[in-house]
């Protein structure tokens, strides 16, 4: 018990010191959900809401990848650590990332700034992993100055990382649907940034021009946010200066309105609503194989009580304490 005790403050101090094997090791108990778990996130809650967080979505074929590993590059010319998590989707198989680290990233593998994962969704909608929210508060303990999250990439259910982001840059590419089509996915209403990659293409002007028709017809409260309109072509860099300073733009003002805050409040808000309900859920779990849920189900069905009254003797039954 006294190796275990020792474990945690041990590679969270490792982390912290910028070792990679150390910020590996915490996001891999994170990911497995080990009992070490708890003491895990009570070592590095001190440490945390330093980084800044970076969600980049949008759908399959835009160019995620290649746009993370150009912002990575444009980042550390800087001089800022940068953390990825790259979310792909899982393995039938293993439950596993799939693609595994980004072979796209691979510019920056022996970069000691730099820290890329990969991690697997496991069937979680939105576009993240279940874990997605603990690892991201490794890597802000471990010192990163900005934490990139990319989404694995499905389209009308990839709207999630709004809530876990600062900062949401929406990725779109001339030839993959037009403007109305995008509108219809959702996440033209969760961009802070609006990037058309792959802008050597035709088409990529009018796609750009529809995107600022779009945002114009958004009732917006005065002093709000306007979100911009960027173009790139993320395969030579071009483009890719202007959405960092965009960045940069919109963090200054999240901080001067107080939106930056706020954000961070809903986002632990979720957090923590998210593992009371695993918890209870866990709780909920029956002795014989069914769930006390399956036996409330099937009564439900059976017209023996409603819904609602189901519901309380639920969680009158989750455990307390």
């Amino acid at each position: 018990m006294s190796r275990r005790a020792e474990q945690v403050p041990d590679l969270v101090a490792r982390a912290r010191d910028g070792e990679s094997r150390a910020v590996a090791r915490l996001i891999s108990l994170v990911e497995d959900e080990s009992p070490l778990l708890r003491e895990v996130m009570a070592a590095l809650a001190p440490y945390g809401s330093r980084a800044r967080v970076v969600g980049i979505t949008g759908s399959p074929g835009v160019g995620k990848s290649t746009s993370t590993n150009a912002l990575v590059r444009e980042l550390r010319a800087a001089g800022r650590r940068v953390g990825v998590l790259a979310v792909d989707p899982s393995s039938p198989f293993s439950g596993g990332a799939l693609l595994g680290d980004r072979v796209r990233m691979g510019d920056h593998a022996l970069d000691e700034g730099v820290y890329i994962r990969s991690m697997a969704a496991r069937g979680h909608l939105g576009g993240l992993a279940w874990t997605t929210p603990q690892a991201l508060r490794v890597l802000d303990a471990a010192g990163f100055d900005v934490v990139l999250i990319e989404t694995v990439g499905v389209g009308q259910s990839e709207v999630e990382v709004a809530g876990l982001a600062d900062t949401t840059v929406v990725l779109l590419a001339p030839g993959l649907g037009d403007g109305i089509q995008a509108a219809k996915a959702g996440i033209l209403e969760i961009g802070d940034l609006y990037v058309v990659n792959k802008a050597d293409r035709d088409g990529a002007d009018q796609v750009r021009r529809d995107l600022r028709s779009m945002l114009k017809l958004a009732e917006r409260t005065e002093g709000a946010w306007r979100p911009p309109v960027l173009a790139t072509v993320a395969q030579s860099g071009r483009g890719v200066a202007e959405v960092v300073a965009a960045l940069d733009d919109h963090h200054a003002w999240l901080s001067e309105h107080g939106e930056l805050e706020r954000r961070r409040v809903r986002r632990a808000r979720d957090e923590i609503e998210a593992i009371a309900l695993t918890a209870l859920r866990a709780g909920w779990a029956g002795v014989h194989g069914a769930t006390d849920l399956d036996v409330l189900a099937a009564a439900v069905v059976g017209g023996e009580t409603d819904p609602y009254a189901a519901a309380d003797r639920l969680l009158e039954s989750a455990p307390r304490g």
